[in-house]
């Protein structure tokens, strides 16, 4: 699990291969290429700190690494549950192929971007010749108003594309932006996500996450051994399935993390008691529910941190429950390592994003290309 690379608002112009092509009517008769060009306006004024025109552009945060995932193919999918069996009716009903248009996109709503990359990806799926700036990088917070980034090319491409690159940036925006309130509010620990996340779009939400300064906790069943409330269960106790995980462990000679969950002060004692007398595996225990919501709106935090002292550093600690924006900065002030919570990915609110063709614009072009 690495953490998310930190990023600094700065002029970005990264562009999409272009790829040169001709283009007629659908008549077949060819005309001459009509462009919808967007004029001149003015970005929203940046802030103290958004405005550093001489800063280096940041790297782009990768996306997690996963053995089986295949993200082209997650773009191909949404962009052909979109297209049917017939693509753009509206689109071909009403813009010639040979008409150019630029687009702007523009923030609804003050919050920290992701996204950018998939975009371009997505892009690139449905037309190499697109040409994409941007003006901010993933993770940067903007502003309501704030035009952002900027995309060429043929008109009907650009609006194929449209709503797949505002869905995906949307959510992983909105998930960027409440990761990002988590972390700053959560130092000196850090915050994950879990496996919570939507159907197809693991990779993605987990993305988010790290571009919002979050780390990433597993990525499935495959990279850490979770020894969890019904594995205890079955396995008749906390001692019991630590001694099968490490046998397992040794058998099958895998070196990957080990997490269990605890829920009680007698659980961590007896899984200290494990590791006291026994070689063992185990890198992190997790402390679920040990925080309390009182009526009167406190939090009582004292069962995490005996338990926090008790495990005194001999293996990290992630706190599990009861985690929200009113409740994680005194969570993170007991002292645990790693704060887990669900809602990042699976409570997500997007955040309002559009990406506009200049109207103006558009309908003068219309006009010319109907005369002809």
């Amino acid at each position: 699990m690495s953490p998310a690379t930190p990023t600094a608002a700065a002029p970005i112009r990264q562009h999409l291969p272009s790829s040169s092509s001709s283009s007629s009517s659908s008549s077949g008769n060819p005309r001459p290429s009509a462009r919808l060009r967007l004029p001149a306006r003015p970005r929203a004024a940046p802030s103290a700190s958004m405005s550093a025109e001489a800063r280096p552009a940041p790297s782009p945060v990768p996306p997690p690494a996963h053995p089986t995932y295949d993200l082209s193919a997650v773009i191909a999918l949404a962009l052909s549950e979109d297209a049917g069996d017939r693509g753009d009716v509206s689109c071909l009903a009403t813009i010639p192929t040979d008409v150019k248009a630029e687009a702007t996109f523009i923030a609804k709503e003050d919050g920290a971007i992701a996204g950018i990359s998939l975009a371009e990806m997505i892009f690139n799926q449905v037309d190499p010749s697109l040409k994409v700036e941007w003006f901010e990088a993933d993770g940067n917070y903007v502003h309501k108003g704030l035009q952002f980034g900027k995309v060429y090319g043929c008109a009907q491409s650009i609006i194929v594309a449209e709503r797949v690159v505002l869905n995906f940036m949307q959510r992983m925006s909105g998930i960027a932006t409440m990761t990002k309130a988590m972390a700053d509010a959560a130092r000196p620990a850090c915050i994950l996500e879990t496996r919570k996340t939507a159907p197809g779009l693991r990779l993605v939400d987990k993305w988010a996450v790290l571009i919002g300064g979050g780390k990433n906790h597993r990525l499935g069943l495959f990279d850490m051994v979770m020894i969890k409330d019904n594995h205890i269960s079955v396995a008749g106790g906390i001692t019991n399935a630590m001694t099968s995980v490490d046998q397992f462990l040794e058998k099958e000679n895998l070196a990957v993390p080990v997490e269990v969950e605890t829920r009680t002060l007698e659980e961590v004692r007896d899984l200290l008691k494990y590791t006291d007398e026994n070689k063992t595996s185990l890198t992190r225990i997790m402390l679920d529910n040990m925080v309390v919501p009182l009526p009167n709106g406190d939090l009582d935090v004292s069962m995490l941190k005996d338990a926090v002292q008790l495990i005194n550093g001999r293996f990290e600690t992630e706190a599990s429950g009861n985690v929200t924006m009113d409740t994680v900065k005194k969570i993170g002030e007991t002292g645990v390592t790693y704060i887990s919570s669900g809602a990042l990915t699976h409570s997500v609110k997007a955040l309002d994003i559009s990406l506009k063709i200049d109207t103006e614009l558009a309908l003068q072009v219309g006009r010319r290309t109907n005369r002809a």
